[in-house]
């Protein structure tokens, strides 16, 4: 439903299985994989994909801090990594190196950037803490 009649693109299509993570999207604030949520198990609930974190101009935290820690590779793996982000974030935004490595590892990444995912992480979250005390 997301991508075939929404146009929701950020939604990455892999595994089918629910393995991967590259379909992670926010159900009701939390991380689901997309490809095994039927859509009529998500009427009425709160689904936030990647397209609704930021804009190309306006770019979310997370996302800006996954440019600056150069937090993927190939980039097909990156809007689930950012929405699995979130979710955690959201949870724990004062992560350790390795809760953050623990927050993410229900996504796999094929190119194997995962320090680097890591960093952008512990970015993000120094990036919403700072955010939240500016406003």
């Amino acid at each position: 439903v997301l991508r075939d009649q929404l146009d929701l693109f950020g939604v990455r299509v892999s595994c089918n299985e629910g393995e991967c993570g590259s379909c992670t999207v926010i159900l009701d604030s939390k991380p689901v994989t997309a490809c095994i949520v039927l859509g009529m198990q998500a009427e009425g609930k709160e689904v936030l994909t990647i397209e609704g974190l930021g804009t190309v101009d306006n770019l979310h935290p997370i996302q800006q801090a996954y440019i600056e820690e150069q937090g993927f590779q190939c980039a097909f793996c990156t809007p689930g990594f950012i929405m699995a982000t979130k979710a955690f974030l959201d949870e724990n935004p004062d992560p350790t190196e390795e809760e953050a490595a623990i927050g993410i590892s229900g996504n796999i990444c094929r190119c194997g950037a995962y320090p680097y995912i890591v960093k952008s992480v512990l970015n993000a979250a120094k990036k919403l803490r700072e955010q939240k005390h500016t406003e």
